[in-house]
């Protein structure tokens, strides 16, 4: 049948007075640690300690190892099974003042010929000053830290909402909280206008979201409007439109709101002038005396009579040699 009541690991156990009487004027020290331990919920009654405990109570011969700490624990090494043992002393804070704290660990010991024995070590239990606690496992840790973040991001996401709205037409816009003075609740601070003045200012934030009001002072927008945004994203999707567009040809462009032309860029510098053509005339005559029908220079060969077909040959004379007298 399970225990009822709150879990081991959620409670603190104190001996009360009846208890602590037991141990005289020098209370919980390193023989009598175990025997405390011993009237706390945490302890085990079928365990080893509790067999060495009833007989020493009863057999002279087993009443030594109840004396001292170290012949209780040398006793346990001996046996097999579950055990309570001592697993970390007080540290020492100050020259001859220990912390308090003692470490206890619930284990089962098993016994191997030949070999040393087997641990395996359940939970652990630390006592602090007279009070007595369970060490959480490392399951519970974790559990517990992942149910403190879930809890504060759930708190939080109902905060981010509150500061955002959204709407087909707006898309997602963010109300910035106002910012609180400080110095105004404190006492014997100056009231004055510019304090008023600083106080009645609004809130950018608010003051732009107020503005995009539907025109009868609600935040709803008319399904009409919704539908002409979705059309005129569908038709001109892909499409950039200007506050002020431009129409026109290039070269030609007009701000169809205002009917004004873009200013034209200055015109282009005129070509360099021409340099001016020179009276060559006289070289020209000069040229052409010298030169013949189709435009050859005379050579002197032109002015021989033309060749008549079928007209012979004539005959080149010889010159004789002139003789001298002897």
């Amino acid at each position: 049948m399970a225990a009822s009541g709150p879990p081991l690991d959620e409670i603190q156990w104190k001996g009360d007075a009846a208890i602590m009487e037991e141990f005289g004027p020098y209370g919980i020290h390193s023989n009598t640690v175990l025997f405390y331990f011993k009237y706390s919920p945490f302890y085990d009654h079928t365990s080893n300690n509790e067999v060495l405990f009833q007989q020493g109570l009863v057999n002279r011969d087993m009443a030594q190892f109840l004396s001292t700490r170290e012949l209780f624990e040398g006793r346990l090494n001996t046996m097999s099974g579950l055990e309570f043992r001592v697993a970390q002393e007080p540290a020492e804070s100050t020259p001859g003042k220990g912390t308090g704290v003692w470490v206890i660990n619930k284990q089962t010991r098993q016994k191997r010929q030949g070999q040393e024995d087997e641990i395996t070590v359940h939970s652990t239990y630390f006592i602090v000053g007279t009070n007595v606690y369970m060490a959480p496992t490392m399951f519970d840790i974790i559990s517990g830290r992942v149910a403190n973040i879930a809890t504060k991001v759930s708190t939080m996401l109902p905060l981010v909402d509150a500061v955002q709205t959204w709407s087909p037409a707006r898309g997602r816009t963010y109300i910035a909280p106002i910012p609180q003075d400080k110095d105004k609740d404190k006492p014997g601070a100056k009231q004055g206008p510019d304090s008023t003045a600083a106080t009645t200012t609004k809130n950018p934030a608010t003051s732009h979201s107020a503005n995009l009001t539907s025109p009868d002072g609600t935040d709803e927008i008319p399904d009409s409007l919704i539908l002409e945004s979705f059309f005129i994203h569908e038709q001109y999707g892909g499409e950039y439109m200007d506050e002020n567009p431009i129409t026109g040809k290039p070269g030609e462009f007009v701000l169809s709101s205002t009917g004004r032309k873009d200013p034209k860029l200055p015109a282009k510098p005129a070509a360099t002038a021409a340099l001016p053509a020179l009276n060559t005339k006289a070289a020209t005559q000069d040229n052409t005396a010298g030169t013949g029908a189709g435009g050859k220079t005379a050579t002197g060969k032109e002015t021989k009579s033309p060749k008549v077909a079928g007209m012979p040959k004539p005959k080149r004379r010889k010159s004789k040699m002139a003789v001298t007298p002897s």
